[in-house]
C-alpha cells in the first residue's frame, strides 16, 4: 500500500482527464505548463490533498485544487469529483469569448474588397465590439 500513496502530477492530470495522454500531462510539465505557487513543476512532484496547481493548455488557463488522489483514469463523472476548479471567472470568460467571437474571412478567389465591402465589415466589426462592451 505504500505505493498508492504517492502520485506522481503527470499521472493525476491524465487520471482527471485535464490531458488525453499521461504522455502529454508530461511534456507539459517539462515545458513549464503546469506551476505550483507560481514554480514550474517536474513531472515526478508528488500529488498530495490540498495543494493547488496552476494548468495551461493552449489558450486555456485552470487553477485546480487537489481535493482526492486518483490513481487510475475514470469516466469523466467521477473525475471531476477529485479536484476543484478555482480557476478565476475574468480568466474563465476570456477563454470562452474567444470562441464567440466570429472570424470574417473571405471566399478564396474573391479579390480585394471594394469600398462598400470594406465599409459593411467595418459596421460589422464596430457592431460586433459594443455589443461586448455593453456584456460586461
Amino acid at each position: 500500500m505504500a505505493e498508492q500513496e504517492k502520485l506522481r502530477i503527470d499521472k493525476y492530470l491524465w487520471a482527471i482527464r485535464l490531458f488525453k495522454t499521461r504522455t502529454l500531462a508530461t511534456e507539459a510539465c517539462k515545458a513549464g505548463r503546469v506551476k505550483m505557487n507560481g514554480q514550474n513543476i517536474k513531472a515526478s512532484v508528488v500529488v498530495k490533498p490540498g495543494d493547488v496547481y496552476q494548468v495551461s493548455r493552449g489558450i486555456e488557463k485552470k487553477v485546480i485544487e487537489v481535493v482526492e488522489l486518483l490513481y487510475t483514469r475514470v469516466e469523466s463523472k467521477i473525475a471531476v469529483t477529485k479536484y476543484k476548479d478555482i480557476t478565476p471567472l475574468e480568466e474563465t470568460h476570456a477563454y470562452k469569448s474567444m470562441f464567440h467571437s466570429p472570424v470574417l474571412t473571405r471566399d478564396r478567389g474573391a479579390g480585394r474588397p471594394t469600398k462598400r465591402d470594406r465599409r459593411e465589415i467595418d459596421d460589422l466589426t464596430d457592431n460586433l465590439f459594443d455589443e461586448e462592451k455593453k456584456d460586461q
